[in-house]
């Protein structure tokens, strides 16, 4: 025992060494067999340590689906925070031995889940997933919009609009958030819901979200809102970089560089000023492609940007018009392959 006063340190005695009484070999031949839990001298089989503790992981599973009796997941999936119980339900195996009593199990086990999960919330979140599919944009920007839509019907945001309209404004400020924005234009073909009505929405949810950013930041983003900012209508140079993608040029990452330094210089032509970035972007592209001499009809760029032909070449003529002052020198393209028309 330590005097009093005493600045002593208690540390662990590592030099103790277990031996066998029997053989007292040096250095000791001891095995720890884990399957019976002892400790065993090697050469002459007397047990020397009972009880040992295996500290290992546990490999074994005791589930009836498993064959190989080998299941390297000891843990469930993730915890889903778009579902009311964050996925943390019971699931009853029709595979067991009862099949009967399992069927009742699980007719009684769905309905009161079906208590718990809002039928109306599963609705729309499969009514997101499909639009997604149809978009062929990331699963992030499914995840956030149905975030933004749970919020929205948690807070009474959907009193007064219809679902469908709301669905909209989730998916244009998901894609927005994702930093893949897409236009009322492209949200309408494929939700059928009106521009005027998607702006609308649009407007009430960006104000509502603003709000609960403000509010409570860090439960914004436990609630699968992060970092929300109050953003601008889509700028030509953001389309030029999807534009470019669709229209599969040979060099598409030089033809979108060129685009979108054309489409940031469009403030200085007045023409161009109150123009829309939908018809600004393809003129970009249109003078791109030509200038880099890897061409694209007009035709061809105004069925991915969606407007007609017409517009596209009215607006390249204001950038044709300026076309010296808009040209750097380190592009390396062909100025004299830019058509008057």
């Amino acid at each position: 025992m330590d005097r009093p006063g005493s600045t002593d340190v208690f540390r662990e005695n590592l030099d103790n060494i277990l031996l066998c009484p029997d053989c007292k070999e040096y250095p000791p031949h001891l095995v720890e067999e884990f399957s019976s839990g002892d400790m065993v001298c090697d050469t002459c089989g007397l047990v020397v340590g009972p009880r040992i503790i295996d500290n290992r992981s546990e490999w074994r599973t005791f589930a009836n689906d498993d064959q190989g009796n080998d299941d390297p997941s000891r843990v469930g999936e993730t915890a889903n925070s778009l579902a009311n119980d964050e996925g943390l339900r019971t699931q009853v195996d029709m595979r067991a031995a009862n099949g009967k009593l399992a069927g009742k199990l699980n007719s009684i086990n769905k309905k009161s889940q079906s208590e718990k999960l809002n039928n109306d919330l599963q609705e729309g979140f499969r009514t997101i997933s499909g639009f997604i599919d149809v978009m062929q944009t990331s699963s992030i920007v499914g995840q956030t919009a149905m975030h933004i839509y749970k919020l929205a019907y948690e807070h009474g945001q959907l009193k007064g609009k219809p679902r469908d309209a709301v669905i909209a404004g989730c998916i244009f400020i998901a894609c927005r958030q994702c930093g893949v924005p897409r236009t009322f234009r492209e949200i309408y073909a494929i939700t059928k819901v009106s521009k005027k009505e998607i702006g609308r929405v649009f407007k009430s949810l960006e104000g509502f979200l603003s709000k609960i950013q403000e509010r409570n930041p860090q439960a914004s983003a436990a609630q699968g809102v992060k970092d929300y900012k109050s953003s601008n209508a889509t700028s030509a140079e953001e389309l030029c970089t999807r534009y470019c993608g669709l229209l599969t040029f040979r060099n598409t990452p030089r033809v979108e560089k060129i685009s979108k330094a054309l489409a940031r210089k469009t403030s200085s032509i007045p023409d161009l000023a109150g123009r829309s970035p939908l018809s600004v972007a393809a003129a970009c592209i249109y003078f791109a492609s030509q200038y880099l001499e890897e061409p694209r009809t007009s035709k061809d760029i105004a069925l991915v940007a969606g407007v007609s032909d017409g517009t596209i070449k009215t607006a390249y003529r204001f950038l044709y018009n300026d076309r010296e002052k808009l040209v750097e020198s380190d592009w390396k393209g062909n100025i004299a392959n830019l058509s008057s028309s």
